[in-house]
């Protein structure tokens, strides 16, 4: 369209403000590299001129280079525009073309809105442009649309691509520590025998301990350190050596490229807004579930483990969780529990937590997830020392027939880990002296003249020459591992000795961590239900076949002290005829034991006979008995003294002779006396009345005579 042509949408008004060209490049490398298309931004000021604007009153507006234009976010010459064409300030804004203000839809609509607003011309490469002007606002919209489009189109193009590289396994990216790219290209391991070495022993470490705290514990323990090669910037592909972490063990066993497999997708990155004064969108990236996986190619280049050890770790290290949740075991501790993370209830079938009373001294197997949760009561709880040596017993029985292979493959592997450790240490000290040998070198290739220079390289020779020397000291003064010190004699003991495996599992020697281990290696979970007066026991083993034990369930304390049914049903049959006494002596010799524990004394019997209500035929006390004759036969010493016709004394003085047969429970007690029909003829005297008529006679014939 000829210039005279626009100049009839512009007029004096739009002259009088100022004409503001908006320049911007998506990426720095673009600001770099496309100088042409900066250059034809920047000679729109010749266009501004040309449409009648002078040079005073021309901005340009290049704040943006090198962002990017599907947001306002980090785009202060953007917003700048916009304030300015809302505050009136501006009679047309000039860019190269749409996309160069905005390839959003919302941001483009916005300004359009204001410039309409404000009587705002915008104007491009090929046209001028009124927003106030519906025609003109149709088009410049469909422009902004089709900018945002081909966006997005640009996006496919890119992802598609991206993605095709995937699915053949030639898309790069980058690689973790122990593999590099070889100058093909290919997926290679570090040349590097010290770095292969540390990432061959976290595996190892793992697959022993099956936990990755315990990786780190074990480098802490021995100061070893972890390779790590910078990712771009100036020191690109140089190796250094770290600590190792807990994320980094995470990192290297979450990885499946240790494993050989070429893997695309492991992550997904969501965007989310961040609260504040100004909008800020921050990406979130999370792992994406192994089986949820876009692509997954086996075999692509050399690992460490195989694809079947990865997805075991990734099982292990799920199980390590320390959530409630039901397919977690969590990680093996070092508590007394044989069967902690993996027993069940049979009751709800959730998992059964632990719990220790008495400073460790009694383990408690409880179900009591329901009850944290939903404030119900706790499922069921027992004691779990009876039920580990259940387990353990059987543990042991199954284990009989391999117990020869057992030991002979675990001594192999402690020689194996022991000769690994030290392999390793040699390794640090041998890269050590490397970069002290490399030091060296480059402080003699300097000019001696130079001494800014050679008193700096001088400096780092001497720090790698104490880093060698302490490296050097430590594996001198580290205790030999014991598997190296073994004698021919001391390893024919060891197999000698692994033909008891019942005493190496009870060795002081074997943690509480390593017989958990053996446990996990061999039963799936173990399954509790109480069934009345036993506690079901179902052991699954890793090979799905079931063990059923069972084991008395131990009865409560009021359980415990109650007493036992016999003696009840005993003492109601002999209490007619038997005394307490009595009774406490034959239940004695019969072999019962009183609730509470030891003997039966009579004090004991009158107390159940009280609890149980059992009347006795044979009480202590004469006021117990109206007839004063007990059910044994014998009477009370007021009966018999009646019986017989004679006084209490009389009976008392006989009862001490030995004239009457009696028993007395307790000293200065009632006396219970044995009476026959003839002992009673024999000692029966007078009665008292014949008595006094007798003695009143011969009293008169006295006084007669």
């Amino acid at each position: 369209m000829p210039i005279q042509q626009h100049t009839l949408k512009i007029r004096p008004d739009h002259l009088s403000r100022q004409a503001v060209i908006y320049v911007r490049q998506s990426t720095l490398l673009q600001v770099r590299e496309n100088i042409g298309s900066t250059t034809r931004q920047y000679d729109l000021v010749k266009r501004a001129h040309e449409l009648g604007w002078e040079q005073a009153g021309i901005e340009v507006i290049d704040q943006d280079q090198g962002q990017s234009g599907s947001s306002t976010i980090g785009r202060d010459g953007f917003q700048l525009l916009v304030a300015e064409v809302g505050l009136g300030h501006v009679g047309a804004v000039l860019s190269l073309e749409v996309s160069r203000l905005a390839r959003s839809c919302s941001d483009w609509y916005r300004l359009l809105e204001i410039c309409a607003l404000t009587d705002t011309l915008v104007i491009d490469e090929e046209g001028v442009y009124d927003p106030g002007l519906y025609n003109d606002r149709l088009l410049l919209g469909f422009k902004g649309t089709m900018s945002e489009a081909e966006l997005h189109w640009l996006h496919q193009r890119l992802q598609g691509g991206k993605l095709t590289k995937a699915e053949q396994g030639k898309l790069r990216f980058r690689l973790p520590s122990g593999l590099i790219y070889d100058p093909v290209g290919h997926v290679v391991l570090d040349p590097d025998e010290a770095v292969q070495g540390a990432i061959r022993l976290v595996f190892t470490l793992f697959e022993q301990h099956q936990s990755a705290l315990a990786v780190v514990s074990h480098f802490a323990k021995h100061q070893l350190r972890f390779p790590t090669r910078h990712w771009g910037g100036a020191r690109s592909g140089e190796l250094e050596w770290v600590p190792l972490c807990h994320g980094r063990v995470l990192d290297v066993l979450h990885s499946p490229l240790y494993a050989g497999a070429y893997v695309y997708g492991r992550t997904h990155t969501r965007r989310h807004a961040l609260p504040g004064e100004e909008p800020r969108i921050k990406g979130r990236t999370r792992r994406v579930k192994q089986e949820e996986w876009p692509i997954v190619l086996l075999d692509r280049h050399p690992g460490y483990i195989t694809w079947d050890q990865f997805r075991c770790n990734q099982q292990q290290l799920a199980d390590n969780q320390n959530t409630p949740a039901a397919a977690h075991r969590g990680a093996v501790r070092d508590g007394p529990s044989l069967l902690q993370g993996i027993v069940l209830c049979g009751s709800c079938g959730r998992r059964m937590s632990v719990r220790y009373q008495r400073e460790g001294s009694v383990l408690i197997y409880e179900c009591s997830q329901a009850h944290i949760q939903l404030a119900v009561k706790v499922c069921q709880t027992m004691r779990g020392d009876r039920i580990d040596q259940v387990v353990g017993k059987a543990l042991l029985e199954a284990m009989e027939p391999a117990q020869l292979e057992v030991a002979l493959s675990a001594l192999a592997h402690l020689e194996g880990r022991a000769k690994q450790l030290d392999q390793q240490a040699k390794r640090q000290i041998e890269r050590a002296q490397y970069d002290a040998d490399l030091a060296r070198r480059r402080y003699h290739a300097v000019d001696p003249e130079n001494r800014l220079v050679a008193r700096s390289l001088e400096r780092d020779w001497n720090e790698k020459l104490v880093e060698v020397d302490r490296l050097e000291r430590e594996y001198q003064t580290q205790p030999v591992p014991d598997a190296l010190r073994l004698s021919a004699e001391q390893r024919e003991q060891i197999r000698a000795l692994a033909q008891d495996l019942p005493t190496l599992w009870g060795a002081p020697t074997t943690t509480n961590a390593q017989r958990k281990q053996l446990v996990r290696w061999l039963i799936k979970d173990v399954t509790l239900a109480k069934r009345g007066d036993l506690v079901v026991i179902d052991i699954r083993w890793q090979t799905e076949a079931r063990t059923s034990l069972s084991i008395p369930r131990l009865k409560k304390s009021w359980e415990l002290r109650q007493t036992q049914p016999e003696v009840i049903a005993s003492i109601q049959k002999w209490a007619p005829t038997y005394s307490d006494a009595s009774m406490a002596s034959l239940l004695n010799e019969a072999g019962y034991s009183a609730g509470g524990g030891g003997m039966f004394t009579a004090k004991k019997v009158q107390s159940l006979r009280y609890d149980y209500q059992i009347e006795a035929g044979c009480p202590q006390g004469p006021a117990a008995c109206p007839t004063g004759q007990r059910g044994d036969g014998r009477y009370s010493a007021r009966t018999v003294a009646t019986l017989l016709h004679v006084n209490i004394s009389t009976i008392a003085k006989w009862c001490e002779t030995g004239r009457l047969e009696y028993v007395q429970t307790a000293p200065h007690g009632p006396r219970w006396i044995t009476l026959t029909p003839e002992r009673i003829a024999e000692l029966r005297k007078p009665t008292q009345q014949h008595w006094k008529s007798s003695q009143a006679g011969k009293s008169q014939q006295n006084v007669v005579e």
